[in-house]
């Protein structure tokens, strides 16, 4: 969608990587979860790292059609094995819990597809509060996607930050 915002996938990973801690912490404090949030924040930071290879696969794409979302799966999957031939070997061990898809803990890969999904609503947000209708659909789609992934700590987080990501700096400040 045209966007009045662009972001590339360092500042996607970046916020996805907060949005991680902020959910942990969100576990851990409010709901007296045991969850390892560093471990999350680091698997956050590299969950699209294949897209150094791919490039960015919207989302619509992707989910068209289970042969669609098989063969994009296929495409990360080999990247991500393209870009562990790179690291020298004798740290290839410690990255290949990071980028290969089949040994990331999966987990901790819930609280990161939680965080990712909040994040793909965020950006409607932000980009309907700057007057981007184009989002409008998407928002009220993604919000009911990251409400119903059964995590409390997302409707917590739905229900006590997302709101401000509507607001000016004077409104949020004010």
């Amino acid at each position: 969608m045209r966007s009045a915002m662009p972001e590339n996938v360092a500042e996607h990973s970046f916020q996805v990587a907060l949005l991680t801690h902020a959910l942990c912490t969100i576990g851990r404090e409010v709901f007296g979860k045991d969850v390892d949030a560093g471990r999350a924040v680091i698997l956050a930071l590299f969950h699209d790292a294949e897209e150094v290879m791919t490039g960015d696969i919207p989302s619509p794409v992707k989910h068209h059609d289970p042969g669609m979302l098989r063969s994009v799966r296929e495409i990360e999957s080999l990247a991500s094995e393209e870009l562990l031939r790179m690291v020298p070997p004798p740290l290839a061990q410690a990255y290949r819990p990071l980028l290969s898809g089949a040994e990331r803990d999966p987990q901790l890969m819930r609280w990161v597809k939680a965080a990712d999904a909040l994040d793909a609503y965020l950006k409607c947000a932000t980009e309907y509060a700057a007057g981007n209708r184009e989002f409008a659909v998407a928002e009220r789609q993604l919000e009911a996607k990251a409400r119903g992934m059964d995590m409390p700590e997302v409707a917590y987080f739905l229900d006590h930050f997302a709101p401000s990501f509507r607001k000016t700096l004077d409104e949020i400040t004010g």
